[in-house]
């Protein structure tokens, strides 16, 4: 099996960065892989002493076949960091695991990437390999499944399939001009990509995902998904830049004895993909309590951060 390098993404939050490299020590596979962290400077003085404790903690890191740090001599932000840092890395090695700084995974996290990406690694329509599952009860045999959807919380991709990467979003005169077209890139009205799409050309917001999503959902591309998630997202705390409407999507959960490894026979989307698509769009409907919850979290996390402390 040929081992993919690890590529995380860091910024200002030391406590979820340590969570994020001991939980990826704990895979067997680490010993054996390569390691690379971008860091990114700060883009406000307010977060100068936080990058500089990140930047300090990831110079100690051990427990892997090696340690490369890209340390930003200016501020990239999230999305130019990735879109260069996944292009350089899979440029140079042929294929990426990617992580960023609060994504807590399994221990059998990096086997199932790793086997995942020599199994498909010539079927053109899998354009991506996904760690985390959505929240949902499958009624199927296999310990994985085709989405016609990406995801980017915890993934891995091949330099064939990040070739079809467009980030100016080309694609969007396509789907604006389309009814049916758009309504299909929106997962039937379960998810308003197309919405987040034109915000991201607007300026309004600074997402590489839906930029993928959109060339990923033009070649007809595939993900596959494991059966149950590898991975929690840690940073619906209020720490990042997440809107909490997504936040009930963290709350899969984990089994850290689940091994995944009977993958799907046929290379097509099966019934789970209604189950997903019932999910989400439940999802838009929050309740109450999960918007006060989220409400509660972030001026919590806000209040922490006026006075100075990191997380």
């Amino acid at each position: 099996m040929t081992l993919a390098p690890i590529t995380l993404f860091v910024y200002n939050r030391p406590t979820h960065t340590r969570r994020t490299v001991e939980a990826l020590q704990k895979n067997i596979l680490a010993k054996d892989s390569d390691l690379i962290i971008f860091s990114d400077a700060p883009k406000k003085p307010e977060a100068v002493k936080a990058v500089r404790e990140v930047r300090e903690y990831i110079r100690t890191i051990t427990g892997f076949k090696s340690v490369r740090i890209v340390e930003r001599d200016r501020n990239w932000g999230l999305a130019n960091s990735i879109i260069d840092g996944v292009t350089s890395v899979v440029n140079e090695r042929g294929r990426i695991i990617v992580l960023e700084d609060d994504l807590v995974v399994t221990p059998h996290f990096l086997d199932f990437m790793n086997r995942a990406l020599d199994k498909y690694d010539n079927e053109q329509q899998v354009i991506q390999v996904s760690g985390y599952m959505f929240p949902v009860k499958l009624k199927i045999k296999e310990d994985a499944l085709f989405l016609p959807l990406t995801t980017s919380w915890g993934w891995a991709t091949w330099k064939r399939a990040w070739q079809l990467f467009d980030p100016d979003a080309k694609g969007y005169a396509q789907v604006k001009a389309d009814l049916a077209l758009r309504k299909r890139f929106n997962l039937d009205e379960a998810y308003d990509y197309f919405s987040m799409l034109e915000a991201q050309l607007a300026g309004r917001v600074d997402s590489w995902a839906v930029r993928w999503q959109l060339s990923a959902f033009l070649n007809d591309s595939l993900t596959i998904y494991p059966r149950h998630s590898l991975i929690v997202n840690a940073g619906f705390d209020g720490s990042g830049t997440h809107g909490s409407a997504v936040g009930p999507l963290s709350r899969s959960g984990v089994n850290e004895a689940f091994v995944p490894e009977r993958f799907p026979i046929e290379m097509k989307v099966g019934d789970s993909w209604e189950v997903v698509c019932r999910m989400l769009r439940n999802r838009n409907h929050l309740s109450v309590w999960d918007r006060l919850i989220a409400k509660m979290r972030s001026l919590g996390s806000r209040l922490i951060r006026n006075m100075g402390v990191s997380t």
